[in-house]
């Protein structure tokens, strides 16, 4: 019966316990060539450019050695907006200030009326507004377009989920898990589910976050309109990564009284 007093406590311990190979980002797998510390990482060979869909929204910018030209095809106050980081509580700026692609896949610009953009790249984009400006004036106009940041979706077992946008041109996934709030102990590292739009459709694709070969990996940057889905384990069942320890501190104390209570009793 001693025995059995100390028996159940360690074996529910092992069990509930959960492995580091489980948790720990970009380790070396068996099934894998090693990557050592130091060792350089070429970047996937990806040949895929985010094409641009309705209901994007792309930041279009005009530049002209005559001032007063470009401000014809601007918004009154886009500017000015754009300059002073947004809305009235700082929210994203391009949501103020940038063009949003509409259901056909147009944007309306002063000046120009409906151009349609989506399922063209950005550069592509860029040329087409630029050739349309072009026609009209003598003075030459220059065009920049871009992607109103990276935004993102983030579900499931992150510590902040929803839309997120990054400001930069390129973000890695960890860029996004970083701003998304790292998972608990109790997320399926293994399994981050990547939902990616595709021009006219959608992919699932299947990340290891445990996996160090996930930096040569072409889905090691993220896209525009990402959706991270991060699963859990099945402990999730007896309680999350905040009330673990005592989950388990509780259940051990229960059986240790039963059994001792079972031990008196017999006595």
């Amino acid at each position: 019966m001693n025995k059995l007093l100390f028996a159940i406590p360690i074996a529910l311990l092992m069990i509930s316990c959960v492995s580091n190979k489980r948790l720990n980002y970009l380790q070396n797998l068996p099934e894998n060539e090693p990557i050592d510390l130091d060792e350089f990482i070429p970047y996937a060979a990806v040949d895929y450019e985010y094409i641009l869909q309705p209901f994007d929204i792309v930041d279009i910018d005009f530049a002209s050695s005559d001032e007063e030209l470009t401000k014809v095809f601007e918004y009154q106050g886009a500017r000015n907006t754009r300059g002073s980081g947004g809305g009235n509580n700082g929210g994203d700026p391009y949501y103020f200030t940038g063009y949003s692609i509409d259901k056909d896949g147009a944007v309306r610009i002063p000046k120009l009326g409906r151009i349609t953009i989506a399922g063209l790249s950005e550069e592509e984009a860029r040329a087409k507004i630029e050739t349309e400006i072009n026609q009209y004036f003598k003075e030459e106009v220059y065009v920049r377009l871009r992607i109103g940041g990276i935004r993102f979706t983030t579900i499931g077992e992150f510590n902040s989920s929803g839309t997120k946008v990054i400001y930069k041109n390129r973000a890695t996934i960890f860029d996004a898990i970083a701003l998304a709030g790292e998972s608990d102990i109790l997320a399926k590292k293994n399994e981050l589910f990547l939902i990616r739009q595709y021009d006219g459709g959608t992919k699932i694709h299947q990340i290891n976050l445990n996996d160090r070969a996930l930096l040569a990996s072409p889905y090691y940057f993220i896209q525009p309109n990402d959706i991270l889905y991060l699963q859990p384990m099945s402990i999730r069942q007896v309680g999350d990564a905040n009330n673990l320890a005592t989950t388990l501190q509780l259940a051990i104390g229960l059986v240790t009284a039963v059994l001792f209570f079972v031990a008196l009793t017999k006595n």
